[in-house]
């Protein structure tokens, strides 16, 4: 860029101060008026982002087909088995075989009202998909923006859920009416096995653990061991160390072919005690291994219904943020509208690399607007640079004279030097 010369030669320090580069987050709150090609093109690449949106509710309903078998595989099993013996006793009374037939019937009529109610989860489940594809189905280039709305608050309840903001999520689903949207059902479930380690107990995550043991098996999860050792551990804490050996050789040694070194840390506790003061022990009776779990739990729990691992709302504010991003947004000078100066945003930017920017744009301090010919920058004596539009009404509410919003700076409108752009 070119400036002409000016009077005090404090004009060089405009390109340095007020570069910037303003891109549009891509959180989907709004839509701006684009031509129908551009927000076909628009609604093309959301649809790509909702593989979540629907195998979640998909993995439910599998997860839900499974239960109902192995309950009627069971049961039926067993009426079987019951039956063979009957048939197979050659003095069994008239009496004891009316008892045997009629304990069979009740028992295949309770099978029935299991069957029954487990039908009626999994058409609800199948209702939950049928409504997520109707939602897909249902954008348009016309409503996009109601679309996107709706989209964003899905988002929200999502992170409000992962935070364990329950309540607050279930309310604002209701009150938006996305419920059929959003998966409340499943995160309740989670919600118990959260809940009950952060209370310290593992029976709930180890039930969970024995519900799912095949998939986990097939992912290489590890989560059950962690939940054992947790529980040998709090044996030790409790000075209760013969049941804490009984306890490993029925629970922790089977493990001992794929995790010996983590076994054998665990063991050695036996004779360091709770009270140790070596740290590579002391970190094992330390409350934020039961966070610790809490985060693993979470992880796997995400990992077994198709979840991302990561909120939604951090995936698009990061795909904002990556746009954004550039070494003048860690500056200390950094201008406040910049989205990267807040603290937060910069965490979840730490990871992401520098945008690429192969020009740099000025924009306006004032108006926030981009400064090119058709709304050049000046420069004011001072060397601050603004855009023609903002000193121009700035100049016509004040007589002629310009105030400088950074220094204070007054100046007439016939002082003000165009900068040149190349």
């Amino acid at each position: 860029m070119e400036i002409d010369p000016l009077p005090n030669g404090t004009g060089s320090t405009a390109a340095t101060t007020t570069t910037e580069t303003t891109v549009t987050a891509t959180l989907p709150t709004a839509v701006s008026n684009t031509t129908p090609s551009s927000k076909l093109s628009q609604l093309t690449e959301s649809l790509k982002l909702e593989h979540q949106f629907l195998r979640v509710p998909f993995e439910h309903y599998k997860k839900t087909i499974r239960a109902n078998h192995r309950t009627a595989e069971k049961e039926v099993s067993a009426v079987i088995s019951s039956v063979a013996d009957v048939a197979d006793s050659n003095e069994i009374s008239k009496d004891d075989a009316v008892l045997s037939l009629t304990s069979l019937v009740s028992r295949l009529q309770g099978l029935k009202r299991k069957l029954e109610e487990g039908s009626r989860t999994e058409n609800l489940q199948v209702q939950n998909c049928r409504a997520r594809l109707d939602h897909l189905e249902s954008v348009d280039a016309e409503n996009l923006s109601e679309w996107n709305n709706v989209r964003f608050k899905r988002i929200l309840v999502d992170y409000m859920l992962r935070m364990s903001y329950y309540d607050t999520a279930r309310k604002l689903a209701e009150s938006s009416k996305i419920e059929e949207l959003v998966d409340l059902e499943v995160f309740q479930e989670a919600k118990k096995v959260v809940d009950a380690l952060k209370n310290q107990e593992v029976g709930p995550a180890l039930a969970w653990c024995a519900e799912n043991k095949s998939r986990l098996k097939k992912s290489k999860s590890k989560f059950e061991f962690q939940l054992r050792l947790q529980e040998f551990i709090e044996l030790v804490r409790a000075e209760n160390y013969m049941r804490a050996i009984l306890y490993a050789r029925r629970y922790l040694a089977p493990w001992g072919a794929t995790h010996l070194k983590e076994l054998q840390l665990v063991m050695t506790t036996l004779a360091f005690r709770s009270n140790t003061e070596c740290t590579k022990y002391k970190v094992l009776f330390e409350p934020k291994q039961w966070d610790f779990l809490v985060d693993q739990f979470k992880q796997e729990f995400y990992k077994l219904h198709g979840m991302t691992l990561e909120p939604l709302l951090n995936i698009y504010l990061q795909a904002g943020l990556s746009a954004l991003k550039t070494p003048y947004c860690f500056e200390d000078d950094c201008t406040k509208e910049d989205p990267l100066s807040q603290e937060n945003f910069r965490k979840l930017a730490m990871p992401l690399p520098y945008s690429k920017q192969h020009h740099s744009k000025l924009v306006c301090y004032i108006t926030k607007e981009l400064m090119d010919t058709e709304n050049p920058p000046q420069v004011l004596p001072n060397g601050y640079v603004y855009s023609s539009k903002a000193l121009k009404e700035m100049a016509e509410k004040n007589n002629g004279k310009i105030t400088c919003p950074r220094t204070g700076l007054v100046c007439n409108y016939s002082d003000l030097v165009k900068a040149y752009i190349s």
